[in-house]
Protein backbone atom coordinates (compact mmCIF):
# COMPACT_ATOMS: atom_id res chain seq x y z
CA UNK A 1 0.00 0.00 0.00
CA UNK A 2 1.13 3.38 -0.54
CA UNK A 3 3.00 5.24 2.19
CA UNK A 4 1.98 8.53 3.86
CA UNK A 5 4.41 11.31 5.58
CA UNK A 6 3.14 14.65 6.79
CA UNK A 7 5.85 15.92 6.07
CA UNK A 8 6.81 17.60 2.55
CA UNK A 9 8.38 14.74 0.33
CA UNK A 10 11.54 17.08 -0.12
CA UNK A 11 11.53 17.12 3.78
CA UNK A 12 11.12 13.76 4.35
CA UNK A 13 14.35 12.66 2.03
CA UNK A 14 17.60 14.40 1.25
CA UNK A 15 18.48 13.00 -2.15
CA UNK A 16 15.73 13.12 -5.14
CA UNK A 17 16.76 10.22 -7.74
CA UNK A 18 15.09 12.01 -10.42
CA UNK A 19 14.28 10.80 -14.11
CA UNK A 20 13.82 13.67 -16.68
CA UNK A 21 12.19 12.22 -20.01
CA UNK A 22 8.35 13.00 -19.28
CA UNK A 23 9.19 14.45 -15.57
CA UNK A 24 11.07 17.47 -16.24
CA UNK A 25 10.99 17.32 -20.08
CA UNK A 26 9.35 15.85 -22.65
CA UNK A 27 12.27 16.64 -25.72
CA UNK A 28 13.27 19.99 -25.83
CA UNK A 29 10.03 20.97 -23.91
CA UNK A 30 9.77 22.16 -20.01
CA UNK A 31 6.93 19.94 -18.32
CA UNK A 32 4.70 22.30 -15.97
CA UNK A 33 5.59 23.17 -12.87
CA UNK A 34 8.96 20.99 -12.57
CA UNK A 35 11.52 23.49 -13.07
CA UNK A 36 9.68 25.39 -9.93
CA UNK A 37 9.31 22.65 -7.69
CA UNK A 38 13.09 21.38 -8.37
CA UNK A 39 13.93 24.99 -7.41
CA UNK A 40 11.65 24.97 -4.05
CA UNK A 41 12.97 21.43 -2.83
CA UNK A 42 16.91 22.29 -3.04
CA UNK A 43 16.33 25.44 -1.10
CA UNK A 44 14.68 23.51 1.56
CA UNK A 45 17.83 21.30 1.57
CA UNK A 46 16.96 18.43 -0.89
CA UNK A 47 19.90 17.10 -3.32
CA UNK A 48 18.81 16.18 -6.86
CA UNK A 49 20.60 13.78 -9.08
CA UNK A 50 18.67 13.54 -12.56
CA UNK A 51 18.99 9.68 -13.69
CA UNK A 52 18.10 8.80 -17.47
CA UNK A 53 17.80 5.86 -19.29
CA UNK A 54 18.31 8.34 -22.51
CA UNK A 55 22.14 7.21 -23.63
CA UNK A 56 22.24 9.37 -26.02
CA UNK A 57 23.66 12.71 -24.71
CA UNK A 58 26.79 14.31 -22.52
CA UNK A 59 26.20 15.20 -19.19
CA UNK A 60 27.05 18.93 -20.02
CA UNK A 61 24.57 19.33 -22.59
CA UNK A 62 21.81 17.40 -20.79
CA UNK A 63 22.77 20.10 -17.70
CA UNK A 64 22.93 22.81 -20.32
CA UNK A 65 19.46 22.24 -20.65
CA UNK A 66 18.22 22.15 -17.37
CA UNK A 67 19.70 25.48 -16.90
CA UNK A 68 17.92 26.56 -19.74
CA UNK A 69 14.57 25.53 -17.18
CA UNK A 70 16.13 28.36 -14.55
CA UNK A 71 17.75 25.40 -12.78
CA UNK A 72 21.12 25.06 -11.20
CA UNK A 73 23.20 22.02 -12.39
CA UNK A 74 26.16 20.99 -12.49
CA UNK A 75 27.76 17.67 -14.76
CA UNK A 76 27.76 15.15 -12.11
CA UNK A 77 24.67 15.39 -11.01
CA UNK A 78 23.35 13.78 -14.19
CA UNK A 79 23.57 10.08 -14.38
CA UNK A 80 22.67 8.58 -17.98
CA UNK A 81 22.73 5.24 -19.06
CA UNK A 82 26.04 5.66 -20.95
CA UNK A 83 27.64 6.29 -17.50
CA UNK A 84 26.66 3.14 -16.05
CA UNK A 85 27.17 1.05 -19.21
CA UNK A 86 30.41 1.79 -19.63
CA UNK A 87 31.35 0.44 -16.73
CA UNK A 88 30.03 -2.60 -16.54
CA UNK A 89 31.58 -3.72 -19.72
CA UNK A 90 33.93 -6.52 -18.49
CA UNK A 91 36.19 -8.16 -21.54
CA UNK A 92 38.93 -10.47 -21.33
CA UNK A 93 42.37 -9.05 -20.76
CA UNK A 94 44.22 -9.64 -23.64
CA UNK A 95 41.25 -8.26 -26.41
CA UNK A 96 39.57 -5.12 -25.65
CA UNK A 97 37.78 -4.33 -29.13
CA UNK A 98 34.07 -2.82 -28.53
CA UNK A 99 31.32 -2.23 -30.76
CA UNK A 100 29.40 0.49 -30.29
CA UNK A 101 26.07 0.78 -31.54
CA UNK A 102 24.69 4.84 -29.96
CA UNK A 103 25.88 8.08 -29.46
CA UNK A 104 29.08 10.16 -29.47
CA UNK A 105 28.32 10.18 -24.86
CA UNK A 106 28.26 6.27 -25.33
CA UNK A 107 31.24 6.01 -27.27
CA UNK A 108 33.40 8.30 -25.08
CA UNK A 109 32.01 6.57 -21.57
CA UNK A 110 33.24 3.41 -23.31
CA UNK A 111 36.78 4.84 -24.39
CA UNK A 112 37.30 6.44 -20.74
CA UNK A 113 37.24 2.75 -19.24
CA UNK A 114 40.52 1.60 -21.69
CA UNK A 115 38.70 -0.22 -23.90
CA UNK A 116 38.90 0.39 -27.95
CA UNK A 117 35.90 1.27 -29.66
CA UNK A 118 34.99 -0.40 -32.97
CA UNK A 119 32.55 0.00 -35.81
CA UNK A 120 32.41 -3.10 -37.82
CA UNK A 121 31.39 -6.42 -36.91
CA UNK A 122 34.53 -7.58 -39.16
CA UNK A 123 36.64 -6.25 -36.22
CA UNK A 124 35.76 -9.25 -34.48
CA UNK A 125 34.41 -7.94 -31.27
CA UNK A 126 34.55 -9.17 -28.29
CA UNK A 127 31.47 -7.50 -26.72
CA UNK A 128 28.81 -5.14 -28.13
CA UNK A 129 26.73 -2.51 -26.30
CA UNK A 130 23.83 -1.29 -27.82
CA UNK A 131 22.31 2.85 -26.59
CA UNK A 132 19.74 5.04 -28.37
CA UNK A 133 20.26 7.90 -30.37
CA UNK A 134 17.68 9.70 -32.99
CA UNK A 135 19.85 9.09 -36.25
CA UNK A 136 20.45 5.05 -35.70
CA UNK A 137 20.92 3.78 -39.06
CA UNK A 138 19.93 0.19 -40.32
CA UNK A 139 23.17 -0.50 -41.57
CA UNK A 140 24.20 0.17 -37.49
CA UNK A 141 21.67 -2.10 -36.42
CA UNK A 142 22.18 -4.61 -38.86
CA UNK A 143 26.17 -4.40 -37.70
CA UNK A 144 25.49 -4.74 -33.94
CA UNK A 145 23.35 -7.98 -35.07
CA UNK A 146 26.91 -9.61 -37.09
CA UNK A 147 28.76 -8.80 -33.92
CA UNK A 148 26.45 -10.43 -31.47
CA UNK A 149 25.73 -13.13 -33.70
CA UNK A 150 29.47 -14.06 -33.67
CA UNK A 151 29.77 -14.04 -30.40
CA UNK A 152 29.77 -10.92 -29.14
CA UNK A 153 28.57 -10.45 -25.14
CA UNK A 154 25.82 -8.33 -25.83
CA UNK A 155 25.17 -5.18 -23.47
CA UNK A 156 22.22 -2.86 -23.37
CA UNK A 157 22.44 0.92 -22.03
CA UNK A 158 18.44 0.50 -21.53
CA UNK A 159 15.19 -1.67 -22.62
CA UNK A 160 12.58 1.30 -22.90
CA UNK A 161 10.00 0.13 -25.28
CA UNK A 162 9.25 3.99 -25.46
CA UNK A 163 10.35 7.30 -25.36
CA UNK A 164 8.39 10.88 -24.84
CA UNK A 165 9.19 13.51 -27.61
CA UNK A 166 7.86 16.50 -28.36
CA UNK A 167 5.31 15.24 -30.50
CA UNK A 168 3.99 12.35 -28.61
CA UNK A 169 5.46 8.99 -28.24
CA UNK A 170 7.91 7.58 -29.70
CA UNK A 171 10.48 3.86 -30.08
CA UNK A 172 12.94 4.14 -27.60
CA UNK A 173 15.96 1.62 -27.06
CA UNK A 174 14.07 -1.25 -26.18
CA UNK A 175 12.37 -1.47 -29.53
CA UNK A 176 15.37 -1.27 -31.00
CA UNK A 177 16.52 -3.97 -28.97
CA UNK A 178 13.82 -6.12 -29.97
CA UNK A 179 15.37 -5.74 -33.68
CA UNK A 180 18.58 -7.17 -32.64
CA UNK A 181 16.70 -9.95 -30.64
CA UNK A 182 14.57 -11.21 -33.21
CA UNK A 183 17.52 -10.94 -35.80
CA UNK A 184 19.43 -13.13 -33.55
CA UNK A 185 17.94 -14.53 -30.97
CA UNK A 186 20.48 -13.67 -28.25
CA UNK A 187 19.43 -11.26 -24.97
CA UNK A 188 21.48 -9.12 -24.26
CA UNK A 189 23.50 -10.17 -20.67
CA UNK A 190 22.80 -6.69 -19.09
CA UNK A 191 21.23 -3.83 -18.99
CA UNK A 192 22.07 -0.49 -17.31
CA UNK A 193 19.32 1.23 -17.38
CA UNK A 194 16.42 0.85 -15.21
CA UNK A 195 14.47 -1.07 -14.39
CA UNK A 196 17.72 -2.55 -12.75
CA UNK A 197 18.53 -0.37 -10.01
CA UNK A 198 22.86 0.43 -10.88
CA UNK A 199 21.65 3.77 -11.81
CA UNK A 200 20.52 5.04 -8.36
CA UNK A 201 23.55 3.15 -6.44
CA UNK A 202 25.68 5.06 -9.08
CA UNK A 203 23.87 8.58 -8.09
CA UNK A 204 24.44 7.77 -3.99
CA UNK A 205 27.94 7.48 -4.78
CA UNK A 206 28.32 10.63 -6.54
CA UNK A 207 26.16 13.00 -4.58
CA UNK A 208 28.29 11.87 -1.30
CA UNK A 209 31.21 13.66 -3.15
CA UNK A 210 34.78 13.82 -1.76
CA UNK A 211 34.73 9.61 -1.42
CA UNK A 212 32.26 10.19 1.39
CA UNK A 213 29.68 7.63 2.22
CA UNK A 214 26.62 7.43 0.17
CA UNK A 215 23.58 8.65 1.05
CA UNK A 216 21.30 6.39 2.67
CA UNK A 217 19.10 4.45 0.40
CA UNK A 218 15.92 5.50 3.06
CA UNK A 219 17.01 8.89 2.52
CA UNK A 220 16.59 8.44 -0.89
CA UNK A 221 13.02 9.17 -3.24
CA UNK A 222 13.00 7.78 -6.60
CA UNK A 223 10.83 9.89 -8.90
CA UNK A 224 9.27 8.94 -12.20
CA UNK A 225 6.69 8.56 -15.18
CA UNK A 226 7.94 4.61 -15.74
CA UNK A 227 6.42 1.83 -13.69
CA UNK A 228 8.50 -0.61 -15.60
CA UNK A 229 11.63 1.59 -15.06
CA UNK A 230 11.89 4.11 -12.72
CA UNK A 231 9.52 2.55 -10.00
CA UNK A 232 10.44 -1.29 -10.79
CA UNK A 233 14.26 0.25 -10.37
CA UNK A 234 13.57 1.33 -6.90
CA UNK A 235 11.57 -1.75 -5.90
CA UNK A 236 14.45 -3.79 -6.74
CA UNK A 237 17.20 -1.90 -5.32
CA UNK A 238 14.91 -1.18 -1.98
CA UNK A 239 14.29 2.81 -2.88
CA UNK A 240 11.05 4.60 -2.12
CA UNK A 241 9.29 6.23 -4.94
CA UNK A 242 7.13 8.55 -6.40
CA UNK A 243 5.28 8.30 -9.96
CA UNK A 244 4.17 11.33 -11.27
CA UNK A 245 1.29 11.40 -14.45
CA UNK A 246 3.31 13.43 -16.69
CA UNK A 247 4.87 11.04 -19.18
CA UNK A 248 4.02 7.46 -19.73
CA UNK A 249 1.68 6.22 -17.11
CA UNK A 250 -1.82 6.68 -16.30
CA UNK A 251 -4.07 6.10 -13.71
CA UNK A 252 -5.52 2.64 -15.14
CA UNK A 253 -1.60 1.70 -15.37
CA UNK A 254 -1.35 2.18 -11.63
CA UNK A 255 -4.42 0.50 -10.48
CA UNK A 256 -4.07 -2.71 -11.78
CA UNK A 257 0.24 -2.70 -11.39
CA UNK A 258 1.59 -5.48 -9.82
CA UNK A 259 3.05 -5.56 -6.71
CA UNK A 260 6.75 -4.99 -8.17
CA UNK A 261 5.49 -2.26 -10.13
CA UNK A 262 3.77 -0.01 -7.41
CA UNK A 263 5.24 3.11 -6.04
CA UNK A 264 5.60 4.59 -2.45
CA UNK A 265 3.71 7.78 -3.83
CA UNK A 266 1.75 9.14 -6.23
CA UNK A 267 1.34 12.86 -7.45
CA UNK A 268 -0.13 14.26 -10.78
CA UNK A 269 3.43 16.00 -11.23
CA UNK A 270 6.37 17.61 -9.53
CA UNK A 271 4.08 19.78 -7.30
CA UNK A 272 4.04 16.87 -4.73
CA UNK A 273 7.36 16.77 -3.96
CA UNK A 274 7.13 19.70 -1.86
CA UNK A 275 3.79 18.60 -0.40
CA UNK A 276 2.99 15.71 2.29
CA UNK A 277 1.76 12.27 0.99
CA UNK A 278 -2.08 11.88 2.44
CA UNK A 279 -2.56 8.69 4.32
CA UNK A 280 -5.15 6.00 2.70
CA UNK A 281 -6.84 4.25 5.19
CA UNK A 282 -9.33 1.14 5.10
CA UNK A 283 -12.32 1.27 7.05
CA UNK A 284 -15.65 -1.04 6.43
CA UNK A 285 -14.68 -2.47 2.71
CA UNK A 286 -13.25 1.03 1.56
CA UNK A 287 -10.27 2.86 1.06
CA UNK A 288 -10.25 6.76 2.37
CA UNK A 289 -7.99 8.96 1.13
CA UNK A 290 -8.95 12.51 2.85
CA UNK A 291 -12.48 13.45 1.21
CA UNK A 292 -11.93 11.01 -1.37
CA UNK A 293 -13.67 7.22 -1.22
CA UNK A 294 -13.05 3.92 -3.68
CA UNK A 295 -13.80 0.30 -2.92
CA UNK A 296 -14.36 -3.15 -5.46
CA UNK A 297 -17.93 -4.49 -5.39
CA UNK A 298 -18.37 -7.03 -7.54
CA UNK A 299 -17.01 -7.03 -10.76
CA UNK A 300 -17.07 -2.98 -10.96
CA UNK A 301 -14.49 -0.18 -8.56
CA UNK A 302 -16.25 2.94 -7.05
CA UNK A 303 -14.75 5.98 -6.71
CA UNK A 304 -16.48 9.08 -5.30
CA UNK A 305 -13.51 11.71 -6.65
CA UNK A 306 -12.13 10.61 -10.12
CA UNK A 307 -11.35 13.90 -10.39
CA UNK A 308 -8.25 14.26 -7.83
CA UNK A 309 -5.02 12.70 -7.28
CA UNK A 310 -6.78 11.41 -3.77
CA UNK A 311 -9.30 9.57 -5.35
CA UNK A 312 -6.66 7.70 -7.53
CA UNK A 313 -4.68 7.10 -4.49
CA UNK A 314 -7.93 5.70 -2.83
CA UNK A 315 -8.72 3.25 -6.40
CA UNK A 316 -4.96 2.19 -6.43
CA UNK A 317 -4.87 0.81 -2.73
CA UNK A 318 -8.45 -0.56 -3.53
CA UNK A 319 -7.57 -2.69 -6.46
CA UNK A 320 -4.01 -3.47 -5.45
CA UNK A 321 -5.73 -4.85 -1.98
CA UNK A 322 -8.36 -7.08 -3.82
CA UNK A 323 -5.42 -8.32 -6.08
CA UNK A 324 -2.96 -8.92 -3.36
CA UNK A 325 -6.06 -11.06 -1.60
CA UNK A 326 -5.73 -13.55 -4.59
CA UNK A 327 -8.68 -12.16 -6.41
CA UNK A 328 -7.99 -11.83 -10.53
CA UNK A 329 -9.17 -8.01 -10.61
CA UNK A 330 -8.41 -7.90 -14.68
CA UNK A 331 -11.71 -8.22 -15.54
CA UNK A 332 -12.71 -5.43 -12.41
CA UNK A 333 -13.60 -2.29 -14.52
CA UNK A 334 -12.53 0.95 -13.45
CA UNK A 335 -13.70 4.59 -14.13
CA UNK A 336 -11.55 6.95 -16.16
CA UNK A 337 -10.19 9.74 -14.30
CA UNK A 338 -10.24 13.16 -15.39
CA UNK A 339 -7.23 14.61 -12.62
CA UNK A 340 -7.74 18.17 -13.04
Amino acid sequence: MLKFTNQPLSEAYSLALLDLDGVVYRGKNPVEHAAKNIRKAESLGMTVEYTTNNSSRLQAVVADQLKGFDLDVESWQVITSSVVAARMVHVPCLRFEVFVLGAQHLREEVAKQGLEVVDSAEAQPVAAIQGWYPDMSWNEMAQIAYAVEHGATYFVTNRDLTIPRELGIAPGCGSMIMAVINATGVEPVSSAGKPESAMYDEARILAAHDDGEPVDKEQCLAIGDRLDTDIEAGNRGGYDSLAVLTGVTDPRELMFAPAYLRPTYIAKDLRGLNEPAPEVVHDEGAWLCRDAKARVDGDRLYVTDITSVDGLRAACCAMWAAADSGRDVSGVIVPEFRIS
